[in-house]
Order: structure tokens, then C-alpha cells, then sequence
């Protein structure tokens, strides 16, 4: 893989307010803040307490799931509607044009299989999936952008949205170039009445040891006629939720980073309270939090992100929507809050969470 872009590359990229030309990469409005993050943290002492794992880590039987419904989820209508696969990975019907969020179907979401395992399989196979037209990729990592789930579309129409530099790997990976647009923030994709504008995250990219910020992270706002969503992609707390709030807002639902939070890596995921604050800033009528519930890639419990949210949502006036694996959330209909992380016991896994930090 290359550790550097070519000439060519940094004459794309050059006009970018989040490219630092010197460096050939991507940076966050604070340039530093994941260096000083890494610096920080990166040392035997925090390495070995990553090791040693946490308690109920993983659930002890399989969570609740529901065999979607595809006739359903595509019989025409205005409605908006979503089917949740787990983590960062849903499909949503919007005015009949089906968009395939950060595609994640492998057994692992790490280089390695043995590392970050799936709680389940998938309540879906690929082939299983309904036709898709747009697949959207917030960034790089392995929990995100999953080689074996973008291939099974090398044969479809299924086109591509992307930040800046992640179609190199979808091109790398037999998607035609053709089929790859690739955004900057606050620049859009307009395809048949449906918009996807780019728009800011504090995160960072990286598929190996040298390739670090080489492709660009991004959140998502999309809109069609009647609907306008926002998907966090990964992100930690800063102003940019206000600032797409007050651009683009208010929002019909947020899809929110809101799971594998700690506080070495706080620059780069939101804790349950920060995705609460982000929901507001953004002016958003539900909250759908995602990035947890199927991969284990922090210490925290893996039901803590939706304990956590359950409670905030009674204080700080927050509509949830927390849908069972594969459940068809038509949000039109007012949400039916189901407890369900609540009826899976767990049990301590201890070293299974010896993954790399997200």
C-alpha cells in the first residue's frame, strides 16, 4: 500500500482546506489533536490496560433479530425507511432510492480475522440484500470499509460516494472508476433528486502502519424531496455538529456514533453524552445511534451505549430509535421503544477486546 501520495494525488487534493500539502495528508480543524491524542496515549501502561480486556464485553447468546422484510421495505411510498445491520451499517429507503451505508458483512471488522469477530452473522447475506443505488463510505477503517461486502457489488450498479481518497481502494478492490465520486467537505453529490454533501468529522484514516490520513473522513448529510438525514460517520465532540446543524438542520432523523468510547481515544469517538449533545447542535427530531451492538473494539460493555442513551433520553428529551438487528423502522410511525439489550444476559470475555484502537 502506498505511505504517500504521487504528484498527481496532491494535485487533486491541494485545493483542500483539510489537506496539509507538507505532510500529504488529511487533517481535523485542530491539525494536532489526534497526534496529541496518540501521544498521549501510547504507552505500556495504557497498552497493557487495553489487553486486559473488560467485563461483559460481549453478549452470551445471540441478541435479538428479525428477518427483514424486504417486500416491505420497498413498497412505494414518501416514508422514510431504514433496516439496521448492526454498528455502522444500514440501508435506507428514501423516495424508492435505496442507499447502503458503510457495508460491513465479514466476520471481522479488523486486518485479521481472529481480532474483532461479529457478535452474530448478519440477518441478511449479501445476495439476500435488495438492489441497491448508492453505497456510502464515512472513511477508511476496517468497521467501516469492508473489502469482502464491496466486491460482492463489483457486478451491480450500485454507484459510490465517498470522501476525498477512499475510491482508491474501491478501485483497488475492481469497482470501476466510473462508479466512484469522491467529495470534499461541504461539497455535494447530486444524483436524481438525491443529495450527499460531505461534510465534516474529527476522526483520522488508516488501513495499515504507514498509510495514516492518507484518505479523508467525512460525516453525512442526505436529502431527497421530502426527508433530510445526518450520519455521523466517526466522529469525537467538536463545534462541526453545530455548524452542520445550522447549515443544513433540522434533521428528520441523526444517525449517531454513540458506541467502542473510552477515554484515551475521547478525540475520536463520542461517549453517549457527547452523541446527545451532537443530537441537539444538529437540531435533529430522532436519534438512531449506531457504531455499536455487533463488534467489540472498546472495554465498555456491549449494551452500555444503549443503557447509557436510555437514561439520557429521559432527561434531556431525546426521541430514540433503537431498533432490533434487522427490524424495518418506518419513521412515519411513531418508534415503539423496546428495551431489548436489557433481556441478553452477558459474560466477561476479558482479552477478547486485544483489537487495535477504532
Amino acid at each position: 500500500m502506498e505511505t504517500n501520495h504521487s504528484k498527481e494525488e496532491v494535485n487533486m487534493y491541494k485545493n483542500s482546506k483539510n489537506y496539509n500539502i507538507e505532510k500529504k495528508e488529511f487533517t481535523n480543524r485542530k491539525p494536532n489533536i489526534m497526534d496529541e491524542m496518540w501521544d498521549r496515549n501510547l504507552n505500556l501502561k495504557n497498552i497493557i490496560d487495553l489487553l486486559k480486556g473488560g467485563e461483559n464485553l460481549v453478549p452470551s447468546k445471540s441478541l435479538p433479530e428479525l428477518k427483514p422484510d424486504i417486500a416491505e421495505f420497498l413498497y412505494p411510498s414518501s416514508y422514510l425507511k431504514a433496516i439496521w445491520f448492526g454498528h455502522s451499517s444500514f440501508i435506507l429507503n428514501m423516495n424508492g432510492t435505496i442507499v447502503f451505508v458503510d457495508p460491513v458483512f465479514s466476520n471481522s471488522a479488523a486486518p485479521v480475522s481472529f481480532v474483532s469477530k461479529r457478535f452474530q452473522p448478519p440477518v441478511l447475506k449479501l445476495n439476500e440484500l435488495p438492489e441497491i443505488d448508492y453505497i456510502l463510505i464515512s472513511h477508511d477503517h476496517y468497521d467501516h470499509l469492508d473489502m469482502e461486502s464491496i466486491k460482492h457489488f463489483i457486478d451491480k450498479k450500485a454507484n459510490f460516494v465517498t470522501p476525498l481518497g477512499v475510491g482508491s481502494h474501491l478501485e483497488r478492490w475492481g469497482i470501476p472508476t466510473e462508479r466512484i465520486v469522491e467529495k470534499d467537505w461541504w461539497e455535494t453529490a447530486e444524483f436524481d433528486g438525491l443529495k450527499f454533501i460531505a461534510t465534516p468529522a474529527q476522526h483520522f484514516s488508516a488501513r495499515g502502519i504507514c498509510d495514516r490520513n492518507k484518505t479523508l473522513w467525512a460525516s453525512w448529510v442526505i436529502q431527497s424531496e421530502n426527508h433530510n438525514i445526518y450520519f455521523s460517520g466517526d466522529s469525537g465532540y467538536d463545534i462541526h455538529f453545530k455548524d452542520i446543524g445550522d447549515k443544513y438542520g433540522p434533521f428528520d432523523v441523526a444517525f449517531l456514533e454513540s458506541g467502542q468510547y473510552n477515554e484515551q481515544w475521547r478525540e475520536g469517538h463520542m461517549f453517549p453524552e457527547d452523541a446527545a449533545l451532537a443530537y441537539k447542535d444538529l437540531k435533529a427530531k430522532k436519534f438512531f445511534p449506531i457504531h455499536w451492538g455487533m463488534f467489540v473494539l472498546s472495554k465498555h460493555p456491549w449494551n452500555d451505549p444503549a443503557k447509557q442513551l436510555h437514561k439520557l433520553s429521559k432527561t434531556h428529551q431525546i426521541d430514540l430509535v433503537i431498533p432490533k438487528l434487522g427490524q424495518l423502522v418506518n419513521f412515519s410511525d411513531e418508534f415503539q421503544l423496546d428495551v431489548w439489550w436489557n433481556l441478553a444476559t452477558v459474560l466477561d470475555f476479558g482479552v477478547y477486546a486485544a483489537s487495535s484502537m477504532p
